[in-house]
């Protein structure tokens, strides 16, 4: 159940980002919801998003491991949830997106996959866990422009998935989309 009230007077404002987001993602998103009870936030996440939509030097199934690694390891079940349908959508092997929450146990998933993995983990450690040793793995195969974009993307992830928790949202279902509906 949410923290914060997700309801709002229907300005024209509203609907106009109600009907945006009904159009892109099929419903209204709730972290919308609440960030419309400040517009600056609102404003800087939308900006933040769209940005980060257009990176583009990290592999997008590096980038979806990792985002759902952070996400699991905070326990935000909304960014499971909606990371769930996203990277689904943008072609992820959706045998190594339903086998995140037991990646080590897991064998859909290669050195440089689990490699991945391992570091979103360290870096969503409270403390971050994060060692020389395992930075010196990624660079085997990653170069500058990848390791920053994969330790910034964690990063966002970890701004989502904490924000989310902490204001009380869980999973809107975006999930069920995605999973082959019997005959």
């Amino acid at each position: 159940m949410a923290r914060i009230g997700m309801e709002h007077r229907r300005t024209v404002f509203v609907r106009v980002l109600e009907w945006w987001s009904r159009k892109k993602y099929g419903e209204v998103l709730d972290p919308v919801k609440v960030a419309l009870h400040n517009r600056r936030v609102l404003a800087s996440t939308v900006l933040l998003e769209g940005t980060a939509a257009r990176w583009n030097k990290l592999d997008p199934t590096l980038r979806a491991l990792a985002g759902m690694v952070a996400s699991a390891k905070v326990g935000c079940s909304w960014c499971m949830d909606f990371g769930y349908w996203e990277y689904h959508h943008q072609g992820i092997d959706p045998a190594k997106l339903r086998a995140v929450p037991r990646w080590r146990d897991s064998d859909v998933y290669t050195d440089l996959e689990r490699a991945v993995m391992e570091y979103a983990e360290a870096m969503t450690a409270t403390p971050p866990e994060v060692t020389d040793e395992q930075v010196e793995r990624l660079r085997r195969d990653l170069n500058d422009a990848e390791l920053v974009e994969l330790t910034t993307q964690v990063s966002l992830e970890n701004f989502r998935s904490r924000t989310n928790s902490a204001l009380g949202l869980t999973s809107q279902g975006f999930r069920r989309y995605c999973e082959l509906r019997p005959a």
